[in-house]
């Protein structure tokens, strides 16, 4: 896992490098800048763009400048550097490298306050202005100057943090950004990259290694972490020789009405494909045609009505409950009866979250380590209203931890909360996967992960991630703008071989 520290940790991350490689701060400003000159360039390598970088005089400001100075190396044409200098304070590091930045021959413009603004000929500006270590909403000179270059519809690239934006913590609705076509971000995602509010002020971003020690950021013990492919790879579980039908579990769907049968199709299909030795729906008997057409290695349980199914818990390793299920009378009996007599973790989705959220009676019955998929709306209902997405996180933490289970909170960074009180952001997904039914193939993962015998830990973190990944594999290839939620489970017997290859 890759740890995402917030801003502070990122500072003592900083300072160990420097005082234990050992390296001087100028020379890691020196490291980080060549990073993003190396990304830059590859991306804008057309050497007669015009390019303004606008600086601070604070490190973000000083990392400006060493960018200058080298896509002037590189042979840059037409550089414009200017410095807001709307107070007397300079650090160290910004001082070193405007001393540079004049020895190979650039000058700057300084900007002592937003009276007159410099009329803007570049196409690409680059924003250096304050980076990470904000913690209050731009005002005054800044924030006159970040109107302005909001104004102007140029392309924009930002050092490590777009100035206005918080790197962690709670954004203000309200807050003046600097909106950025592209971050180049040093090291790591900055956590609120991860959250949705991002999206109104950073279209894209990529990170650069700058060396800081891996070991040093481990050891902050930081409660977000980054899923990335090599953690999936160690979990899962290859299938054997002389293993049987048996050896990958029993899963049981309880899913679907007589007009919401799709989700429990997309939900048992899902749990099939991902690997789950027998899959079983339980099903309304108006279902039971549509179930037989569209998946014949699917068995049935059937429902009638308020009579409740005969169910032989022993025989299932793992259940999901809720996709298309309803939330009337008869859908609470039935909850209730599979929170009585069954105890190991359960999958909770849609219409069984919608249970919870309206009758609290039934979460002392939910077994321990159980699963609860959310999105944003579901979560809320839960949990009760959350002005922004970082105090979400924080809720979630926080329940995960008091009713000991997995809380899967979905987004474009599907984020999973853990009774330990760690919050894990899954890395893959895309916007083509933005369609009904895609909730429902991931609970019917989890669900089957659960049933072959992972952890619930496991089923979240690896299920999420290779639930994203099949629809990465077939939406970016195939430059397919939907992805259905049908193909998607189709899809996972392919993804998870070639991740365990």
């Amino acid at each position: 896992m890759l740890p995402l520290l917030i801003s502070s940790q990122i500072r003592e991350a900083d300072a160990w490098t420097i005082k234990n490689e050992p390296i001087t701060s100028t020379d890691l400003m020196e490291r980080a800048s060549k990073a993003f000159v190396g990304w830059f360039i590859n991306h804008f390598p057309e050497r007669n763009e015009r390019i303004s970088i606008y600086c601070g005089t604070g490190n973000n400001g000083g990392d400006g400048l060493a960018i200058a100075r080298m896509l002037h190396q590189h042979k840059y044409q037409y550089i414009k550097v200017f410095i807001a200098r709307f107070s007397d304070k300079s650090t160290a590091d910004f001082d070193a490298n405007l001393q540079r930045l004049h020895d190979c021959g650039v000058t700057h413009v300084t900007i002592n306050n937003t009276e007159i603004l410099p009329d803007e000929s570049s196409s690409i500006i680059i924003d250096a202005l304050l980076g990470s270590g904000l913690n209050k909403p731009l005002n005054g000179d800044y924030k006159t100057l970040v109107d302005y270059l909001n104004s102007l519809n140029k392309t924009v690239v930002a050092v490590d943090v777009p100035t206005g934006f918080f790197a962690d913590g709670e954004i203000p609705q309200d807050a003046t950004v600097l909106q950025a076509d592209l971050v180049i971000t040093f090291q790591q995602a900055k956590i609120n990259f991860l959250l949705p509010e991002s999206k109104h002020h950073i279209n894209c971003w990529e990170a650069v290694n700058i060396g800081i020690n891996e070991q040093y950021a481990r050891s902050l013990n930081s409660p977000y972490q980054y899923i990335e492919e090599k953690d999936v790879r160690g979990m899962l579980k290859h299938r054997t020789r002389f293993s049987n039908k048996g050896t990958y579990g029993h899963t049981l769907i309880i899913a679907g009405e007589a007009r919401t049968m799709g989700a429990a199709l997309l939900c048992s299909s899902a749990a099939a494909y991902a690997g789950s030795g027998l899959t079983t729906a339980c099903i309304p008997g108006s279902g039971l045609t549509a179930l037989n057409s569209y998946m014949p290695e699917l068995m049935a349980i059937v429902r009638d009505g308020d009579t409740l199914p005969d169910i032989s818990w022993d025989k299932f390793r793992s259940i999901a409950f809720g996709p298309g299920l309803g939330t009337d009378d008869n859908a609470l009996k039935l909850f209730a009866y599979v929170l009585t007599n069954y105890k190991k973790p359960i999958v909770i989705d849609a219409d069984g979250l919608n249970l919870l959220a309206k009758n609290n009676t039934l979460w002392q019955a939910i077994p321990a380590g159980s699963i609860l998929t959310p999105h944003m709306k579901e979560f809320d209902r839960l949990f009760g209203d959350n002005t922004s997405w970082w105090a979400r996180l924080q809720t979630a933490r926080q329940q995960a931890a008091e009713r000991n289970l997995y809380i899967v909170l979905k987004n474009d960074y599907t984020i999973t909360a853990t009774p330990e009180g760690k919050l894990y952001f899954n890395s893959t997904s895309n916007a083509a996967m933005a369609t009904g039914g895609m909730g429902d193939v991931l609970t019917g993962i989890l669900a089957s992960l659960l049933a072959q015998g992972y952890t619930s830990e496991q089923a979240c973190l690896a299920g999420i991630y290779i639930h994203g990944k099949a629809g990465d594999e077939l939406a970016l290839p195939n430059r397919m703008n939907v992805v259905l939620p049908s193909k998607l489970a189709q899809q996972l017997p392919i993804t998870m071989a070639k991740l365990m290859a």
